[in-house]
């Protein structure tokens, strides 16, 4: 079964974002895989973090990008944060740059999702 972890809200501080889910259970033992992929249908990036026996998701939706942007503007740390444990997510600013790339005009990601990518992250 997949394993996913939703974020409620954001906090920036000291020049990290933090990622606050109360689902502390998903993140204990859990370490960051370096990737993010997309999740076209849900609108949602996904960095994606493993425990000894499976992936665990952590879903970036659309409600939080403009922090996102803001992370990737000042090249800060992102940490998921629980009430009991936190997770940084190594690679993050490189690989959510470089999908941001990947996505601007590619309608393999479907056009909304192109759309709302490129509304967010790629306005002046």
């Amino acid at each position: 079964m997949r394993k996913i972890v939703q974020f409620n809200h954001t906090t920036y501080e000291n020049g990290t974002l933090y990622l606050h889910t109360d689902q502390s259970e998903l993140l204990k033992g859990t370490t960051a895989a370096g990737q993010i992929i997309a999740d076209s249908d849900r609108y949602a990036f996904v960095y994606l973090a493993e425990n000894e026996e499976e992936y665990v998701y952590l879903y970036l939706e659309e409600s939080i990008w403009p922090e996102l942007k803001k992370a990737l503007a000042e090249k800060a740390a992102v940490v998921a944060k629980s009430e009991k444990d936190s997770l940084e997510l190594a690679q993050f600013i490189e690989e959510l740059d470089y999908l941001i790339d990947n996505i601007e005009g590619n309608g393999n990601y479907g056009d909304e999702m192109v759309k709302k990518v490129e509304n967010v992250f790629l306005e002046k």
